[in-house]
């Protein structure tokens, strides 16, 4: 009868640690596939001989990319922002980065435009008389680390540019000097 009530204790223990092991095993999936924001902050380095510095900080929640930039150092008016092909700025001119971010390979323009927009066009924004200025953006059209072609803004570069974007010009919208440059990593 001993023998009996202790093999079913042995049992009915290695079925509960079997239990928590799965319920640790959810846990830990659970985790990986959270809606917890991801979060990427970067600092703008001047190019072109400019003073143009900032911080920008792109975060991911519940599908949506959101952008918060801070600029200064520039010019007072309008200025262009764009994503760009590499996370490279290692150029003085802020060249190396590469193009727009196209990768669906559509005309530039301004976001939502029906004839056709970059990924990487993100629009203007002003600096006022004492060279700051700051830009809000948000989308569905990107992540962060999603490995999607198409949407994914890890590894591009981000720039900001002397002039403001005209929409129209071809294939970047005239906007001039890169002033300022970061690379979008984790």
């Amino acid at each position: 009868m001993k023998k009996i009530l202790f093999i079913t204790v042995c049992i009915i223990s290695f079925s509960c640690k079997e239990s928590k092991k799965d319920e640790q095993t959810k846990v830990d999936s659970a985790v990986k596939t959270s809606t917890a924001p991801n979060k990427i902050l970067m600092h703008l380095n001047s190019k072109s001989g400019s003073n143009a510095t900032g911080t920008i900080e792109f975060v991911q929640a519940h599908g949506v990319v959101s952008l918060k930039a801070k600029l200064s150092g520039l010019t007072e008016g309008k200025h262009a922002i764009h994503i760009h092909q590499t996370a490279d700025c290692s150029s003085d001119d802020g060249k190396s980065a590469g193009g727009h971010w196209n990768p669906t390979a559509q005309p530039h323009g301004q976001w939502g435009a029906k004839n056709g927009y970059h990924k990487g066009d993100i629009g203007n924004f002003l600096a006022n008389a004492q060279g700051e200025g700051r830009i809000t953006f948000s989308t569905k059209e990107w992540c962060i680390g999603c490995g999607d072609k198409n949407r994914d803004i890890l590894g591009k570069g981000i720039i900001v540019h002397q002039g403001a974007d005209d929409y129209t010009s071809q294939p970047s919208g005239a906007a001039g000097k890169r002033v300022s440059c970061a690379g979008i990593i984790q």
